[in-house]
């Protein structure tokens, strides 16, 4: 009989779709299902919980009825609060009484063999806290997640232990068991379908790297599935910028090695064929605007090979001269028409007209020290102005060359109307103060030793403050400078320099020569790519330790002077990187007139110009050039103010090995006039590891030339305005220490009189 009933309980059960509950009894189970009302709920089992807690999970009150389905969902609503490792119901009559094991409190968290990643960080990472519910589905969860940490981090062999200590009072500790393991390297990259570009080039392309043992200061050679994903857009840009538009990464797998110490990258490509342009137009509907008169602004040209970043700067060429004809809202979209046939693509730039929006608000975040202002003076944009994508990207490159912020993301988002966008500007600042201890060696000046502190964005208003003292071989000197970028709130650079220098020219002219003095400067913008720069000197310079068989021209300028003088430098510059420029053009007209008081007078001026340009993949070519002429005003130029050549410019000639010399004693006098060119060809080296190691070819041509001579002195002179040219070539090494560059020049036309020097080299680091 008993079993009977039983089974048509379970069958109830079933039947309803409700959760059995833990019974003791047979007998209080049939109770517990048997109809009746509750006259009461009591809860067993809790320590820290309180009653009335349990109670409010409960969807059944006194009074109610013991309806099944009810008591299932009470049951399943306390096992959902993670409160309780178990929970059971059963009936003493018209009594519900609710017994419950309350899961344990946490009461530490440690952490043990991390040494690669501290406490702290794992700590923010994991749920579990002090005094919160300790279960177990927590702890696996928190040791995933530290696995999870370690694998971004490269290291795919780490193992997490938890250990659970219980305590009093239905407490624990808990303690992850960490072993770190070594870091999982990437062993070799390797690219299956690639025909026309070589494994090592592609290499080159993509930030994973092999590993090895001189690749201690970056992590690009552990694994990392996110840089891989980035690797596959680098691959896809770099074959459409070759003209592969059919181009794709078909799979990139990475296997772990049998010893599950590196893992084995395969990139799987399909190059396609390469195209070349075919016909280019230009389309639009707009009126007043003449297509044709656009067409200067076009980057790609017909036969030329495909490539996408051209594409991509036509437009932004085309967006900013349309918006200066006055058309703020134009759309540009290139429609392309690719003949497999013939292998080329045709391009038609469609102008049409953009939908009008406005800038409603520009939103500056992440700030906390740089003021609002210094951000917005960058924009080129302001409120109520046309919204132009060319400008804002223009702005986040302006904001970004600050380099007060790590990261820059500027986007766009709707704003209160259809015709309204907000422009919300989100930066991450970085340290902008710098203190630097620098070392180094030259072949021109020796040792080198170089002690600095730098705040560039002095109290978060962008102003630039500068001390340093320099000290090498051949010369030394102090510096303090300070510059307002926006003087008055104007787009005007404003500072000021105080300086004192020593220069021991004894080796090339037997004297030795001391300055003292300062300037203060004001620059300004003409144009985006057009800076001018007015500067006013005074200083003293002190001519001393004159060697008593030095020329009689050296020796009747012994002593001291007073030089004030106005200069004025205007400065073009379009290259892509002023540390090692690859593309564009960078000139500079500087004049000086010397004789604003003071006991000096001249006219000086000197243009230095440079075309940079990327031959194919990596090699670039440079044609650089420089002159400069000084005449005294009223009187002879002086030693210190004639220009000396040599020393690397041009390259195979000591420091003022070129020039006026005098014939007896041998020491340089320096020239009124010179100009020097050079030819170079820049281009990576291959070696068997993965360096930035680049060699270059180079031809150099110069002369300097002329002297205004005391005819009281009887000085035989030396001078010839004849060409001189050095053939040579050179490394650079942008290695971890700092840069390193090495020249082999050697002088094939020279004068007799010349001093030349075959090696030049010079290193140095900041720490």
């Amino acid at each position: 009989m008993f079993r009977g009933r039983l089974f048509v309980v379970a069958l109830a059960c079933l039947l309803s779709g409700t959760v059995c509950v833990s019974l003791p009894e047979p007998l209080q189970a049939q109770s517990l299902l048997s109809g009746g009302r509750i006259d009461a709920i009591r809860v067993e089992g809790t320590q820290r919980i309180e009653a009335a807690t349990v109670r409010s999970y409960m969807r059944v009150n006194p009074g109610d009825p013991f309806d099944p389905v009810r008591l299932d969902r009470s049951l399943k609503n306390l096992f959902s609060t993670g409160l309780f490792a178990d929970v059971s119901l059963r009936r003493e009559g018209n009594v519900l009484v609710v017994v419950v094991a309350e899961n344990p409190i946490v009461n530490r968290i440690a952490f043990e063999g991390n040494r690669r990643i501290d406490d702290e960080t794992l700590q923010q990472e994991i749920e579990l806290r002090p005094r919160v519910v300790f279960t177990r589905t927590k702890v696996q969860s928190d040791a995933d997640r530290i696995l999870e940490i370690y694998r971004r981090s490269g290291r795919f062999a780490t193992t997490v232990e938890p250990k659970v200590i219980q305590l009093e009072q239905n407490r624990v500790d808990l303690a992850f068991e960490i072993s770190e393991g070594p870091l999982t390297s990437i062993r070799s990259i390797n690219f299956i379908g690639n025909r026309e570009f070589s494994d090592s080039t592609l290499r080159d392309e993509v930030t994973t790297s092999e590993a090895s043992f001189w690749n201690f200061f970056t992590n690009t050679d552990t694994y990392d599935p996110d840089r891989l994903t980035f690797d596959r857009e680098l691959l896809r840009r770099f074959y459409l910028n070759e003209g592969y538009a059919d181009f794709r990464v078909v799979s990139v797998v990475a296997e772990l090695t049998p010893d599950n110490q590196d893992f084995i990258v395969t990139f799987t490509i399909e190059e396609g064929p390469r195209y070349r342009f075919g016909a280019i137009g230009i389309e639009t509907t707009l009126r007043n605007l003449d297509p044709e008169s656009l067409r200067g602004e076009l980057t790609t040209y017909e036969g030329d090979w495909y490539d996408a970043s051209e594409v991509d700067k036509t437009i932004e060429a085309l967006t900013e001269a349309v918006g200066d004809l006055g058309f703020a809202f134009v759309d540009i979209r290139p429609r392309v028409q690719r003949d497999r046939e013939n292998l080329t693509i045709d391009l038609v730039f469609d102008i049409q007209e953009g939908p009008k929006v406005f800038v409603e608000r520009i939103d500056i975040e992440g700030n906390v020290r740089t003021l609002d202002r210094v951000i917005r003076r960058e924009f080129r944009l302001v409120e109520g102005d046309a919204f132009n994508s060319s400008k804002l990207r223009r702005s986040r490159q302006r904001v970004q060359n600050l380099g007060f912020f790590k990261t820059v993301t500027v986007e766009n988002e709707p704003g209160s109307a259809p015709d309204r966008t907000v422009v919300r500007v989100e930066v991450e600042e970085q340290s902008t103060g710098d203190l630097t201890f620098g070392a180094g060696f030259s072949s021109a000046d020796g040792p080198i030793g170089n002690i600095g502190i730098r705040e560039r964005n002095l109290l978060g208003r962008g102003q630039d403050l500068r001390l340093s003292f320099t000290l090498a071989g051949e010369a030394s000197e102090v510096d303090l400078s300070f510059t307002e970028p926006y003087f008055l709130d104007r787009n005007l650079a404003a500072g000021f320099d105080l300086f004192r220098t020593t220069d021991d020219r004894d080796d090339e002219s037997s004297f030795e020569e001391e300055r003292l003095g300062g300037s203060v400067r004001a620059g300004f913008n003409l144009t985006e790519e057009i800076r001018n720069v007015v500067r006013y000197t005074i200083e003293n310079r002190d001519i001393t330790d004159v060697g008593s068989d030095a020329s009689l021209l050296v020796r009747s300028e012994e002593g001291e002077t007073l030089r004030s003088g106005v200069s004025n430098e205007l400065i073009y510059d379009t290259r892509d990187s002023r540390f090692d420029p690859r593309d564009g053009v960078i000139g500079r007209l500087r004049t000086e007139v010397t004789g604003l008081g003071g006991d000096v007078s001249f006219l000086k001026a000197s243009v230095n110009s440079g075309y940079y340009y990327t031959i194919f993949e990596d090699y670039t070519a440079s044609l650089r050039g420089s002159a400069g002429t000084i005449f005294g005003i009223g009187e002879d130029t002086r030693i210190s103010d004639r220009f000396f050549r040599g020393g690397g410019n041009p390259r195979g000639f000591e420091f003022g090995g070129i020039g006026p010399r005098d014939e007896r004693t041998g020491d340089s006098l320096g020239a009124k006039h010179f100009y020097t060119g050079t030819v170079e060809v820049a281009f990576p080296i291959s070696l068997p590891f993965d360096l930035d190691v680049r060699g270059r070819l180079f031809t150099d041509v110069g002369a300097a030339w002329d002297l205004d001579e005391d005819g009281n002195l009887d000085v035989d002179v030396e001078d010839s305005s004849s060409p001189r040219v050095t053939v040579g070539t050179g490394v650079s090494w942008n290695s971890p220490f700092g840069p390193v560059v090495v020249d082999l020049g050697f002088a094939v036309v020279k004068e007799d009189f010349d001093e030349t020097e075959i090696l030049s080299f010079s290193f140095g680091t900041q720490f």
